[in-house]
């Protein structure tokens, strides 16, 4: 189990039953929707596949964001959940599935969906920043969709999130981003 200063853990543990609280709306089921298309990256392979049929920078964008998933769900899935074990909320007995879903076997920490939508938004924005803005409030619902549905702790979601855009920006430093004025000639 990893180690969180008891201020860290009181807050968690806080915002997390304020997300219980809120009475069923609408948006539950929305969310709960969300959670899932976004499992195994499907949510932003759909998303690359129609920026890819539009070609330019959000082809590119789209690129970028793929391999920006797949680095940062490497690192997020595939190192840090094993070196850093969490368990999971307890589940809610807050009615007939209103939030829930079912709660994954691995570790809590730190959450892969939320890793993933900001890897794949965040290399989006660096090559194609109208779509990557379009994407970034479905990014943050996909985040928050984890804690809304019962299965992270909000410093799960926040530190995929941080993951994810960290592994993001450094595709800089392999792929470098195209500037957007034409080529000069010498």
């Amino acid at each position: 189990m990893i180690f969180a200063p008891a201020p860290l853990t009181r807050l968690d543990r806080s915002l997390f039953a304020g997300s219980a609280a809120l009475r069923p709306s609408p948006a539950d089921p929305v969310l709960r929707g969300l959670s899932s298309a976004a499992d195994h990256g499907r949510l932003w392979l759909g998303c690359a596949a129609a920026c890819a049929a539009i070609g330019g920078r959000p082809r590119r964008g789209a690129v970028r964001g793929m391999l920006a998933l797949a680095g940062a769900s490497a690192l997020a899935n595939g190192v840090l959940k094993p070196l850093l074990p969490r368990r999971r909320p307890p589940a809610r007995q807050d009615g007939p599935l209103r939030r829930s879903l079912p709660t994954p076997r691995s570790s809590s920490f730190p959450s892969g969906h939320s890793a993933s939508a900001a890897a794949f938004t965040t290399g989006m924005a660096l090559e194609s920043p109208v779509t990557g803005a379009l994407l970034a409030p479905v990014a943050a619902a996909v985040a928050y969709s984890r804690v809304h549905t019962g299965v992270h702790w909000p410093a799960d979601v926040v530190t995929g999130v941080a993951v994810g855009a960290a592994v993001a920006l450094a595709t800089r430093r392999w792929w470098a981003v195209r500037p957007d004025e034409p080529a000069r000639l010498g």
